[in-house]
């Protein structure tokens, strides 16, 4: 039943009224993970790679997957990944514009181009069904960003590829230990590639980490980045014996060896702590299932799939549900409540000039089609859901530990705008041009 109550920003209670204690510290440091770095730093091993190499055996046994290769964050782990599926130049990849820069941005490297496909409304990953028709004679592979946490729709993206020859390059930078039916991500695809950043949910510094079943993938990726391991000893694939121990790309892309000692750290306990999370993310959406104009950003119940650790959660709102109250006006109401929160989220990427306009390697053209066969930026105006999608989200808290009666008043707050937003109807300004635009400061 709807309670009317007077809004805090029009002089009512707040609704967060208590002190959320460290609900929302992250990572969890203990004395074990600060061990771990002062074993490093005390005989040395800081440029080494014998704890990287134990860190990469665990966290591919973890992920479920042959093989995993250590960097120092994860944008290079992803240019490392389209090398090793063999993106050159004048070639393309497929990837949601709704995302970090990362996700797409280091192609401009290899000399290959984005295309840019649109997301699933619900899901806010690529949109399986939007795919094949983005498909050209120069695809070498599909980038799938599993969204703020949430799983794409994997089993129809890895059907489309097999069915061109593309390759499937999985970023987990939101979503490590997330499932997609049962199955953890980044394990799904040819290759994954993730950041490990201090503000992901799997956080162990500055670093980036590369997970793949395919050997050649693997020794592609050491050969492009790792030239200090690119030897004799574990090169199997007949392309790259010629040049074994020549340093391909020309990068040190190796992992510090601190976040390496955090990492083997925080693998041991990560799966408890993120069952927390879970428990936590998924009290605070039931509490609000039902609310008009709120919708939860989660796989349905009993399917198979989860969010892992829920990074950067946000919600999907309606405005239709709530007379037309523009996502920022709610914002704005719930922040008066004591929560945080704000509207939009990634500005889409098609939307920046460095996608459109910009020449970074002085070619004489936009870098985006340097190299191209066919001017890729036509197809950036068939992307409905991306250009509408900031008006459509917002974010939520994200609670790191399971205390109800501290989650119950975040998810009042909302409740109650969301019932008594009649209130704010009048002097709504609405929504400006552009909401979001995290590309500017959610580093990978």
């Amino acid at each position: 039943m709807k309670t009317k109550t007077q809004l805090a920003q029009f002089g009512g209670e707040k609704a967060v009224k208590s002190d959320p204690g460290d609900i929302f510290k992250w990572p969890i440091i203990t004395e074990e993970d600060e061990a771990a770095v002062l074993e490093v730093l005390r005989r040395g091993a800081m440029s080494g790679t014998d704890v990287t190499r134990a860190f990469e055996e665990e966290y591919a046994a973890w992920q479920g997957t042959k093989y995993a290769l250590g960097f120092h964050n994860g944008t290079a782990a992803l240019q490392a990944a389209m090398y090793a599926c063999g993106v050159r130049r004048g070639d393309e990849v497929i990837c949601p514009s709704l995302t970090y820069w990362a996700s797409a941005l280091p192609v401009y490297s290899l000399g290959g181009t984005v295309v840019f496909a649109d997301v699933e409304p619900d899901t806010l990953c690529i949109d399986p069904k939007d795919i094949e028709k983005r498909i050209s004679p120069r695809t070498k592979a599909i980038i799938v960003v599993h969204y703020l946490g949430h799983p794409a729709d994997m089993d129809p993206i890895m059907e489309i590829a097999r069915k061109h020859g593309i390759k499937v390059i999985e970023d987990v930078s939101h979503a490590h230990g997330a499932l997609y039916k049962g199955r953890k991500v980044g394990a799904i695809g040819d290759v994954a590639a993730a950041s490990l950043m201090s503000g992901k949910s799997f956080a162990i510094g500055e670093a980036g980490i590369l997970t793949t079943n395919d050997r050649t993938i693997y020794e592609r990726a050491i050969a492009f980045g790792h030239y200090e391991r690119y030897n004799q000893e574990i090169v199997t694939s007949q392309e790259l014996l010629a040049s074994a121990g020549l340093p391909l790309g020309g990068y040190k892309y190796r992992m510090h060896q601190l976040s390496s000692a955090v990492g083997r750290v925080q693998l041991k306990y990560y799966d408890e702590r993120i069952a927390e999370i879970q428990k936590a993310m998924n009290y605070f959406w039931d509490l609000l299932e039902g609310v008009p104009g709120l919708r939860a950003h989660r796989p349905p119940k009993d399917s198979g799939s989860t969010m892992g650790g829920w990074y950067a959660a946000h919600g999907i709102y309606v405005p239709e549900e709530l007379g037309g109250l523009s996502v920022s006006r709610f914002c704005q109401a719930v922040r008066a409540e004591g929560v945080p929160t704000s509207p939009g989220a990634n500005k889409p990427l098609h939307l920046h000039p460095l996608f459109q306009e910009v020449d970074v390697y002085g070619d004489g053209k936009p870098t985006r089609i340097a190299f191209a066969s066919r001017d890729v930026r036509e197809l950036d105006a068939d992307l409905p859901v991306t250009n509408g999608i900031s008006t459509r989200v917002y974010s939520i808290p994200w609670f790191k530990r399971y205390r109800p009666e501290i989650i119950e008043e975040y998810a009042y707050a909302f409740r109650k705008v969301a019932e008594n937003y009649e209130q704010l109807l009048e002097d709504d300004p609405g929504d400006p041009p552009s909401v979001g635009g995290w590309n500017f400061y959610r580093a990978v």
